[in-house]
């Protein structure tokens, strides 16, 4: 399995090769420093790239991360619809254990992406100073709070009004 340190070097050497993507963003559990590593984590990356249509119009572009045992394209299915708008994503497990899943994000969509991030960014490679500001990693957003009992009521309404009525 190759280490931490060869795949982040791969994503950057992918992207500053590649003038079509701009910006490059790690998310997720790698992000968050409360987190012990472990060998189940995954590559949450993003490219943020002009001509979305032609990455997708073949996945040769893909090859350079390594032999792929498995990958998904969930805009490309039919079961379920896409949720993620103009986003396309690649969930793939390669052949040496990294899991990479890898978003496309056309570049016009970058405030919105920031303005609704869950905090766990991290920008790996800007290279028309896209971000808005110096992003700030963050977990704050999973924290468990205190219910307060107005939200408790009103958790207790909605759960007996769907049929589900809990013993108390």
């Amino acid at each position: 399995m190759r280490s931490e340190q060869e795949m982040m070097r791969l994503f950057l050497d992918v992207a500053r090769d590649d003038d079509r993507i701009r910006l490059v963003t790690l998310e997720g559990s790698r992000t968050n420093s409360n987190i012990m590593p472990d060998s189940f984590q995954d590559f949450d990356v993003s490219y943020f790239v002009i001509d979305l249509p032609s990455f997708k119009q073949n996945d040769e572009w893909l090859e350079v991360f390594g032999k792929r045992l498995m990958m998904q394209k969930p805009e490309d299915m039919e079961l379920f619809p896409a949720e993620l708008g103009s986003w396309y994503s690649y969930l793939i497990i390669l052949e040496d254990g990294n899991k990479l899943d890898l978003t496309l994000i056309p570049i016009e969509e970058t405030d919105d992406y920031y303005k609704n991030s869950d905090g766990l960014v991290e920008v790996l490679l800007d290279k028309d100073a896209l971000a808005p500001y110096e992003v700030v990693t963050s977990d704050r957003h999973y924290w468990i709070q205190k219910f307060r009992s107005r939200q408790l009521d009103n958790s207790m309404i909605a759960a007996m009004s769907s049929g589900w009525y809990p013993t108390i």
